[in-house]
């Protein structure tokens, strides 16, 4: 196809892309590929290529692409009122809307909701408020903060030192002191093979209470997870984690931070993880589903117990020191309240939850007898295939032979996108709450084919 490939110079002149190999991408010694146009679970690239996109740009674009419903409403907003700030008690008709739409979806104990732009700014935001309250609280040595290794908390300084992976930290001096990461919730994983379910809970349990004791209690603020693990692995927690969990928790007065980015608005069957798994967390985090990326905004759901102890600093101290100049702003806001809207409208989580079950049931099956898989996992229109060099002694292959990133490879090149996912040959799923049975028929069976052209 001949074309004009001043485009593809200036990306590689100009653009510098998130989460690349900079000097390949740069010598012209890796792909590019520049997306043209898109609807419903599918993209099209500027050489007319269109490819089911499998894992929802980056598990976010959930009412899938296209819905003129959205892109009516950020018109409309911007032309009404392209801007003005939420300081000092300024509101739009939007974003004061939307922050009822979310608290009337959220658990019942949920009191408030902060906006910002990212899911990254709202575990900023989370943990700046979480020292306030300790402070208020008269607690300034209850400061520190427990992740889980394999967690995806966002990329800034505070929010990569809470992400659990090694590519976020190598490098970049993190994460920082005042963030303690513990075991994931990972049973395929675990230490032992022959644990049960119920034994390596008791052993991430038993991790987690050794931590805290080996910290002082008296230090330890708050602990923030994912309701499943998303860019770590795409892991639904064991049968009882949760619960025993937050047993811990409140034992030793620690806060819950559920981060509710991926899982938030639907993905896993239920409007909420929290209400999935039972959380009763202080703080939610959202955004990716909030507007299914039609314009970006975060959130920060305030617990009904936090908010009294922010008013009482407030009170005690003046105005909260704390915002963004794009807080609440009124065109994400406005994608906000019709992306809810239509969420409710399309029933897209009724079914997200009935062809997710389809999808994660049907991939398993179809893989059951692979040698190099060695487990299909998910929950709701989560899935991931994880591939292992022996899967009866669970040996997994050395990182160099990147065989996850070839499986993706290949699917990708019979127009199936999914996501070679970090630390583990582990191939991801999370597409748009549309997908069909027949595009889920499409994912498997290719996945099948990759894995054949790729592993015999």
């Amino acid at each position: 196809m001949l074309r004009n490939d001043q485009l593809d110079q200036w990306d590689r002149e100009n653009f510098f892309h998130p989460s690349t190999h900079l000097g390949q991408f740069a010598r012209g010694e890796a792909p590019n590929r520049i997306i043209k146009t898109a609807k419903g679970s599918h993209i099209v690239d500027r050489d007319g290529n269109k490819l089911l996109d499998a894992f929802a740009g980056l598990y976010c674009v959930n009412v899938g692409y296209g819905r003129q419903e959205i892109a009516e409403a950020i018109a409309e907003q911007a032309r009404e009122l392209a801007y003005y700030h939420a300081y000092v008690g300024h509101g739009t008709e939007a974003s004061i809307t939307l922050a009822k739409m979310v608290l009337d979806r959220a658990p019942d104990h949920m009191s408030k909701v902060y906006f910002g732009l990212s899911g990254s700014d709202a575990n900023e935001t989370n943990v700046k408020l979480i020292w306030y309250y300790n402070n208020i609280l008269g607690r300034p040595e209850k400061k520190k903060i427990i992740s889980r290794w394999r967690g995806y908390h966002g990329s800034g300084l505070m929010t990569g030192s809470l992400t659990g992976l090694d590519l976020f930290h190598k490098k970049f001096d993190l994460p920082l002191a005042q963030v303690l990461h513990t075991e994931a919730p990972y049973y395929y994983r675990r230490p032992d093979l022959n644990m049960s379910e119920g034994e390596f809970v008791a052993h991430c349990v038993s991790e987690l209470e050794a931590l805290i004791q080996r910290e002082g209690p008296d230090t330890i603020a708050a602990f923030i997870g994912e309701p499943a693990l998303g860019t770590g692995g795409l892991v639904p927690p064991p049968a009882g984690y949760w619960e025993a969990i937050q047993t811990v928790l409140n034992k030793h007065d620690i806060l819950l931070v559920a981060d509710e980015v991926v899982t938030g608005f639907g993905r896993l069957g239920t409007m909420f993880g929290s209400e999935h798994y039972g959380l009763k967390p202080d703080l939610i985090t959202i955004a990716k589903g909030l507007t299914s990326a039609y314009a970006p905004l975060s959130g920060s759901i305030v617990s009904d117990k936090m908010w009294k102890v922010l008013e009482q600093g407030t009170d005690e101290n003046g105005p909260i020191g704390h915002g963004w100049t794009y807080s609440a702003h009124p065109i994400g806001a406005a994608a906000g309240v019709a992306n809810l809207k239509l969420i409710d409208d399309l029933n897209l989580v009724q079914n997200a939850g009935e062809v997710g079950a389809y999808l994660n049931k049907t991939m398993k099956d179809a893989l059951a007898d692979h040698p190099h898989v060695g487990d299909v996992r998910g929950e709701g229109l989560m899935c991931a295939v994880e591939f292992v060099k022996d899967r009866d002694t669970r040996t997994f292959f050395d990182a160099s032979e990147k065989i996850g990133p070839q499986v993706a490879a290949a699917l990708a090149s019979d127009h199936v996108i999914a996501r070679a996912m970090p630390q583990g040959d582990i191939v991801g799923y999370a597409p748009p709450f549309c997908l069909t049975h027949e595009e889920a028929d499409e994912i498997i069976e290719k996945t099948v084919k990759a894995a054949k052209t790729v592993l015999g």
